[in-house]
Parts: C-alpha cells; structure tokens; sequence
C-alpha cells in the first residue's frame, strides 16, 4: 500500500486544484446560512447613541434627591429631549430609547412610584450615577471589522448585516452540483425490484450531506454500466453543471467505466486511489474548463466516508470557508492501521463535564450502511502500529 496517495496529499491536491467560486450579490432575506464574500465594517459607532436599557426615568444625578418632577416621555425612535436644568427633573424614557440631553442616570420603573408629574423613589429604589446606559461606542467604533470574508451567515451575522446596513450581501456562489449513481443493478426507491437488484441510495445520502452543508444546488442522476452512454451522459452533465460528484464505477471492475469515460472527455485524472479504508479506489480530476470532478467508491459507506472527509471539506474551501473538523475525544480504545488512514463511524455523547466524546460503531463492511443511523460522522486515524487509548483526541467529520 506504500505507493498510494496519502489521505494529506489527496486532500492537497484537490484544495490546489480548486478555483474559488465566484461571488455574487443577493438580498439579505436570502443570505441566511450562506457564506460572506465580503468584509462587514460597522456603519456607525455602536450603540449610536446612549441608549436606554429598560424602563425608566432619565434624570441627572445627584445624591439624597428622592422626588422628580415628571417634564415629559421619551418614546424609542424618536429624537433626545433636553432634561430641565434642575436635579429634581426627570423624563421617562423607554427600552432603547435615546438618553435624553443633560441626563447621565436612568431609574427604573420599579423603583419608583408616580402620581400625577410627581415621582417618589421607593425605599429600596437608590440611584447611582450612569446605570442603565449602554453609552454610544460601546461596543464598537465606526469602521470596526464585524465580519471577514468567509464567515457562514448565520443568525448572529445576519442581525449584524441588518444593522449596518448591508441589505445586498456579497456572497460566494453555490456551485452546481451534479450527483450521479452508476451501475445496472440500481433500482429506484419506489420501483418494483428483484432479487439481484438493490434500490439506489447513494445519490440520496451524498445529496443530504451536501445540503447540509450549505450546497443545496443539486441534481440527481443514475447512469448505467455501459460506456457510450455513461460518456454521453456525463458530457451533457459537465456542460450543465459546475461539480460532478459519482459513486461506483471507479474500482477494478470489468464494468468500472468511469475512470476511462471521463478521459476520454478530456477530464484529468489527478490521483485515483487514496490509502484510506473505507474508500480507496476514490478518484479525482478535473475537467478542461476546471470543474472538480469526484468519483467515489459505490459501496454506500466508503461513497460517504469520501464526501464527508473529502468533497464537502474542499467545494467549502473553494466557497471561502475554512472547513476545519471538529476536534473529540475518544470513548473506547481504538486501533489504526499500519499502512492507511482508518474511518471510523461514531456517535458523539457529551461526559459530564461536557466533554465531547466519540464512541466507535465501527461496520464490517463498506456496504453495512443500514447501523450507520446510530451514528453522526466519521473519526480519522493515522496510519499507525500502536492502538489509542481513550481521551485520544482524532478529527470528527460530520455525514
């Protein structure tokens, strides 16, 4: 096995033969959960203004004053009133309102009792200088970076574009992304299916794997074993979509066309076979106008085992994403392999201390999917010769 390609040197050449996407601009009520182009700058000082925190008087400080007189309401949105010159003046202000001109404290509501225009300070309602401000530039200066480009929009960062004003974010474009299954014996979901036939799955799995990752713009395709038509239909897919992401066909197999169709399309081979189990006979090209190209084994465990660990790590890098895996903690012990990298499937748990551990569930074959519902990802392990004791910390990637 020393002369295959190493899981590092596979992952390599795919991010060096990536182009980043292109970008483009959408509206903000669409933007939520894609990932920014563009760097986010604060509009404006943050809060604006001092800004009221709750429910109250604006009055200007002064120790041992207990009654306010009552001048007026300060609504939110509206612009500041000017608090009378005195220290028995007082103005009620409102959660996120604009502290008025000449206060510098704000007296919550219950702290107080109002009759008429008279205020009371309660026994226990003692005021101290500048409470329940949020003072104008707290958080933030004006120009201060809030977001880079390559940052996922979620819901933090969409409140963040909202309230600076971006309302036609630049972001990358989701690629188009062809998955097709091969082989004669698949059948679909809901079609009559024989004894020597298996229903298709693959194309299901890889779809929800992508999607949940962000790369929602997809089309299905089943493709059978027979080398014209495979090449004629993954010349039309090559002109109508950016990525190509196939399962099965890529082994050594008197009916594994794929590898010889997509050369024969001009498609370059940049490695064919990955020292990892599952998934060795994983290939990798690109096309002459430089769309990625991945074919994955069509054993259902090693076809996810490669979109996980390889395809969506690398179409988010592209996007501007650093795809980085999470990092867990071993539940059991667990051996490597000498010569590849093993994936393991694993559920996650949480240890008391909220630890996240993975716990092994660990298929026989790379076509058992069906216990792969128990599980949330797969785990990597180097090559090695000595087993991992529990607590070893090991990359996790999610199905």
């Amino acid at each position: 096995m020393s002369d295959l390609l190493t899981v590092e040197a596979a992952e390599r050449l795919i991010s060096e033969a990536l182009t980043p996407f292109p970008g483009e601009t959408i509206s903000l009520e669409h933007a939520a959960g894609r990932i920014l182009s563009q760097p986010v700058r604060a509009e404006r000082s943050l809060p604006p203004y001092d800004r009221v925190i709750l429910d109250g008087i604006a009055v200007r400080w002064q120790a041992g004053v207990t009654r306010y007189r009552l001048e007026g309401t300060q609504p939110a949105g509206q612009p500041p009133l000017s608090l009378g010159s005195d220290h028995t003046a007082a103005i009620a202000v409102m959660t996120g309102s604009a502290l008025p001109e000449g206060a510098d404290t704000v007296i919550p509501r219950e702290d107080f009792t109002i009759r008429d225009d008279s205020i009371t300070l309660l026994p226990n309602g003692t005021a101290k200088r500048n409470q329940h401000i949020h003072p104008e530039g707290a958080d933030c200066a004006a120009g201060t970076l809030l977001l880079d480009a390559g940052t996922r929009l979620t819901p933090p960062e969409m409140a963040i574009l909202a309230a600076n004003g971006v309302a036609h974010p630049f972001v990358s474009v989701i690629p188009s992304i062809a998955i097709i299954s091969t082989g004669d014996e698949l059948v679909a979901p809901d079609a009559p299916v024989q004894s020597w036939q298996i229903r298709r799955s693959n194309e299901y799995a890889l779809s929800a794997s992508l999607a949940r990752a962000g790369l929602t713009r997809q089309a299905l395709y089943v493709v059978p074993d027979d080398l014209t038509v495979l090449s004629d239909s993954l010349a039309t897919l090559l002109h109508q979509h950016d990525v190509l992401v196939l399962s099965g066909g890529v082994s050594m197999g008197q009916f594994d066309f794929v590898p010889q169709a997509l050369a024969a399309l001009g498609v370059k081979c940049l490695f064919h076979k990955v020292a990892q189990r599952p998934g060795k006979p994983f290939w990798f090209g690109l096309s002459a106008k430089g769309q990625p190209v991945f074919a994955l084994p069509g054993n259902p465990v090693s076809a996810l085992a490669c979109c996980s660990r390889h395809v969506i790590p690398a179409l988010l890098r592209a996007q501007g994403l650093d795809h980085s895996p999470l990092s867990v903690r071993l539940a059991a012990p667990l051996s490597p392999l000498s010569t590849m990298t093993r994936f393991i499937p694993v559920r996650l748990v949480h240890d008391r201390q909220g630890v996240t551990l993975a716990t092994p569930h660990p298929m026989p074959t790379s076509g058992d999917f069906n216990r792969l519902g128990l599980t949330n990802g797969l785990i990597s392990l180097r090559p090695g010769d000595t087993p991992l004791p529990p607590d070893t910390v090991v990359p996790f990637y999610e199905w």
